[in-house]
């Protein structure tokens, strides 16, 4: 119920961190896994690692900030492959400072990056899974996705976004047998968080204290999550959000 065997997964933000762990999973439970990112070399590693492990890998070029680079990669994905079978909805990017600090671009860079790629790929995305039966759109909130913290407003209102556009995609599209569902890292060993750690005093160890596992996450905590929302495993799971935090949202 797992098995991919056939299928294609498109990655975004895929060539580093989670979305790379992700590409992983997904590519060992026998899916061809295209990756999206805006470095051509890190794109490139990427595919080089995956093809390494007998994967059928492609890279993209793609910035999710824009429209047309959002739906020409469903596009291109579609081309290289015949089909899309699933979705994830990885790219991110955050900027940390107090919410009297942003600038309006700024703002509208996170929310771009973070929500508005994920509605227009979505969309892009979703004719070709409808005219094959049927996709697995996963997408990437965040536990700020139910906490608010002082230093990322913005991250915040995208990753909450997030988990309300999934809802709202997966009660529109399971007549189509498309389920959508959204995965809610914790704090996760990855260079975004590696820069948090430096600008925030005490974070790690308030993450520590609080993480009932005793540790940061690894990118590769995610694989399994992946897989699952992305097979047979998870049919009648959609507009679903789930933590994989360590235990972070469950403590008091």
């Amino acid at each position: 119920m797992f098995d991919l065997t056939g299928k294609v997964a498109l990655v975004t933000g895929g060539n580093s961190g989670i979305g790379l762990a992700m590409a992983h999973g997904l590519a060992a439970a026998g899916a061809s896994i295209a990756i999206a990112g805006r470095s051509a070399d890190k794109n490139a590693a990427a595919v080089r690692e995956l093809r390494a492990r007998g994967c059928d890998a492609a890279a993209i070029e793609a910035d999710v900030r824009n429209e047309s680079s959002c739906r020409g990669l469903i596009a291109v994905t579609g081309a290289r492959f015949g089909r899309i079978d699933v979705l994830v909805n990885n790219a991110g990017t955050n900027i940390r400072k107090g919410p009297d600090e942003y600038t309006l671009d700024e703002w509208r860079e996170i929310l771009d990056t973070n929500l508005t790629s994920v509605f227009v790929t979505s969309q892009a995305a979703h004719p070709m899974m409808k005219r094959t039966g049927g996709g697995k759109i996963v997408n990437l909130g965040s536990m700020l996705s139910i906490f608010g913290v002082p230093f990322a407003a913005p991250y915040g209102a995208s990753k909450g976004g997030v988990v309300q556009l999934t809802k709202a995609l997966a009660t529109a599209w399971a007549k189509d047998n498309i389920q959508v569902n959204a995965v809610l890292p914790g704090w996760i060993d990855t260079p975004l968080t590696r820069g948090a750690r430096a600008d925030v005093p005490g974070l790690n160890e308030r993450v520590l204290a609080r993480t009932p596992a005793g540790r940061w996450g690894n990118p590769q905590d995610l694989a399994g999550i992946a897989v699952f929302l992305a097979s047979p495993a998870s049919d009648f799971i959609t507009g679903a959000a789930i933590p994989v935090d360590g235990g972070y949202s469950a403590q008091g």
